[in-house]
């Protein structure tokens, strides 16, 4: 797998998990059905996070996002765009982890899921061999404006046209 961040490729120091038993794991990577188990059983220094699926609602992980220091959520399908609606969810919710996308995302997805909220992208082998780092680091700020509302500060298309639009209805009259 390859683990991408806004720089480029990163070291993953994450170590997936069967089940709930994270041992001596200082950062274990457990499913949302382990979790509460993992969470037991955590020991200082070690750290827990989170592989979620893009089905599951943000309200299911709220009690469990300020133990997390990682949520990775799945994309089955780079055309499969639920995560990040859920990314944005579980930031409006108040995580401040760090938040991966997991699956076969293509370098025109970087952008939108920077601004949704993730850190990182981690590419399956296939796709890491089909799309080089190079090609991620030159899609990451190509895109300038969105149409979806409240994933960037600046605003979006859509409301910027209505305020020109407005502006140029008052200077008429």
């Amino acid at each position: 797998m390859l683990l991408l961040d806004r720089n480029g490729a990163v070291e993953d120091g994450w170590t997936r998990t069967e089940g709930a038993a994270i041992g001596n794991l200082s950062q274990a990577l457990v499913s949302f059905e382990a979790l509460p188990d993992a969470l037991s059983q955590l020991a200082p220094g070690q750290q827990v996070g989170v592989l979620l699926s893009n089905a599951l609602p943000a309200s299911a992980l709220e009690p469990f996002l300020k133990r997390l220091s990682l949520v990775a959520i799945a994309f089955p399908a780079f055309a499969d765009g639920r995560g990040f609606s859920l990314a944005k969810a579980i930031r409006r919710a108040g995580y401040a982890g760090v938040l991966r996308a997991s699956g076969p995302l293509i370098p025109d997805q970087f952008d939108y899921a920077l601004a949704c909220g993730f850190d990182e992208i981690e590419l399956p082998e296939g796709s890491a061999a089909r799309q080089s780092v190079l090609q991620w680091q030159q899609a990451r700020g190509r895109l300038s404006q969105t149409y979806q509302r409240g994933y960037r500060r600046e605003g979006n298309i859509l409301d910027r046209r209505r305020i020109a639009r407005a502006a140029a209805g008052s200077a008429a009259t």
